[in-house]
């Protein structure tokens, strides 16, 4: 049902008419704003930005809950404290919610406002240096919009004084940032899009294209191999799922951000119950079991104390130190690195041996071993996995890992000693993925450091199986029992490993931002074991960096990834 876009918001539409892209920041207090403004992006096909990044700022997500279009519904699940990213519209609407207390998030989060919402009460901005935390996400021509109130001749005055042109339109505030004196400091501008080479046909390398192309972006992606996913992205399968914590750490926040992004991507460019699954992660670990930062409220969509009847369909004690995940699964890598280089914007190579990127008159060149260009392009991004190390500087912290992977058939022999759903905690058992040559199981990985030996030898694969049966001893001790023939080499029932080398940082969290003294030269790597998870928002990250746009995780979360962490 359309909604009629109140005469205050008038403007609006007009002013991002013909922009490729527009920021709102909506600190009205209520969500009524956001329904209205969406509800006009979308009856605009021809005239609308894309994507529309509209920040709304609460203190809680009731506000929204309560009257949340029902397509919404299945992303506002869950909504904790802090920055949250909701992908609407396969992308082209992107809401960011800033949840907690309004004056602290708009000083701790940062972004340029083209418009700027105020609600219907304006009193709480007149107080004294109220005004100040907005004005920090000003640009020159930010408007500012209001509707009509008992106080906006007081709040007139004061965003003149603060520097605005003001405009009356019968009886709304209409102004823009336009002040007399020179700003303090530049704000950030967007990087006009242009033509990107990617090294790296993985995960990282095919997020980080598919949010460039997403953006206007022409992007070639170079693959070593003769198809995407060669390397540690060829995974038969995996999980994706949010790491818990206490405290609710970095790196718990991290996952729930980096799902917050994969899930709509999963949903949109791959097949369900092919390709993915929701299916939820039952989390057991008896030598280390993890702990909830909550007993109760929006966190028990993420995460709770796994029910007694879970835990023993899975054969495990009724009161095992389990949890169970709801916004959980499984994946094939490969599909969705495959789903997202189909981008029409994206180029694939393969069988690209890059030797050497070196700097152009505006722009990089990707070079092979010959000294021949194999690419040119405004910008280069590093997404290479190990090979990642040899374009990067030399004295960042990174280090190898070596995983494999213990694989199976599903038959009527194991059918029993496969759990319902998958189970992560000491390693993790990846029960029944699909496959045209029937279903299979997965558990794994090994980590062996500074190890990139391949193929793997006979001696480490039967180290390797050794480790991953220990690990499932550990995890499910009567699935280890039942599958224990398939981990023993020369029965058989026990197939080779399959082991890739990943990339990882000193702290083991992904790389992301601008390599330093390099302009146009961008760095997407050392993802480790955590690529299926924070793939798809690292790419975001990215480009959204170079879009001046609002960020898709906390401000601060966003430094624990950036590439000045490494200098």
């Amino acid at each position: 049902m359309s909604r009629p876009l109140p005469d205050w918001l008038a403007p609006l539409p007009r002013a991002w008419a013909q922009h490729s892209g527009w920021r709102v920041l909506d600190v009205s207090g209520d969500a009524q704003a956001l329904l209205a403004v969406s509800h006009a992006w979308l009856a605009q096909p021809q005239q609308r930005p894309q994507p529309l990044h509209y920040v709304l700022v609460l203190p809680d997500a009731q506000p929204l809950l309560a009257c949340a279009p029902a397509p919404w519904q299945a992303q506002l699940n869950g909504l904790l404290p802090g920055v949250q990213r909701i992908v609407l519209e396969d992308g082209a609407l992107q809401l960011t919610l800033w949840l907690g207390d309004p004056n602290t998030l708009l000083r701790k989060q940062g972004m340029v406002a083209d418009t700027i919402v105020l609600g219907s009460n304006a009193r709480p901005w007149l107080e004294p240096h109220a005004l100040k935390p907005l004005l920090r996400h000003c640009q020159r021509g930010t408007e500012w919009l209001a509707p009509q109130n008992a106080d906006l001749a007081n709040l007139a005055g004061l965003l003149q004084r603060s520097g605005c042109a003001i405009v009356h339109a019968n009886g709304h505030l209409h102004a823009h940032f336009d002040p007399p004196w020179p700003l303090r400091k530049p704000t950030a501008q967007p990087t006009r899009p242009g033509t990107a080479v990617v090294l790296g046909a993985g995960l990282a390398g095919s997020s980080a294209a598919w949010s460039l192309a997403q953006r206007g972006w022409q992007v070639t992606v170079l693959g070593s191999g003769a198809a995407p996913a060669d390397g540690a992205s060829g995974l038969p399968a995996g999980l994706f799922c949010p790491h818990t914590s206490p405290d609710d750490c970095p790196l718990s926040r991290l996952s729930r951000a980096g799902l917050h992004a994969l899930l709509p991507r999963l949903a949109q460019c791959c097949t369900p119950g092919q390709d993915w699954e929701l299916s939820g992660v039952l989390e057991h670990d008896s030598l280390e079991p993890r702990h909830l930062a909550w007993a109760d409220g929006p966190g028990l969509a993420w995460s709770q104390t796994a029910p007694a009847t879970q835990c023993a369909a899975a054969g495990l004690p009724a009161n095992a130190p389990a949890l169970w995940h709801r916004r959980a699964g499984w994946l094939r890598p490969a599909a969705l690195v495959t789903a997202q280089l189909q981008h029409p914007n994206i180029r694939f190579i393969g069988h690209t041996q890059v030797a050497r990127l070196q700097p152009t008159d505006g722009g990089w060149q990707a070079l092979d071993g010959h000294h021949h260009t194999v690419a040119q392009a405004d910008i280069a991004v590093i997404a290479a996995g190990p090979a990642s190390a040899r374009f990067l500087p030399a004295h960042w912290r990174l280090q190898t890992l070596r995983g494999q992977v213990t694989w199976g058939r599903c038959t009527a022999d194991n059918a029993a000693a496969l759990p319902p759903c998958p189970v992560n905690g000491s390693g993790n058992l990846v029960p029944r993925v699909p496959d045209a040559d029937g279903p299979f199981w997965v558990m794994g990985s090994t980590f062996e450091r500074d190890v990139t030996a391949l193929p793997v030898s006979p001696a480490d694969q039967a180290a390797a199986h050794a480790h991953n049966l220990g690990k499932l001893a550990q995890l499910l001790p009567a699935s280890a029992a039942q599958l224990a023939p398939a981990f023993t080499p020369g029965n058989p029932a026990c197939l080779p490993t399959w082991g890739r080398v990943r990339l990882a940082s000193h702290d083991r969290l992904p790389i992301v931002g601008p390599v330093p003294n390099s302009p146009g030269l961008f760095a997407l790597t050392a993802l480790g074991a955590r690529g299926i998870t924070l793939s798809t928002l690292c790419g975001e990250l990215l480009a959204g960096q170079l879009h001046a746009e609002p960020l898709p995780l906390d401000a601060q979360l966003a430094q624990h990834l950036h590439t000045g962490r490494m200098q």
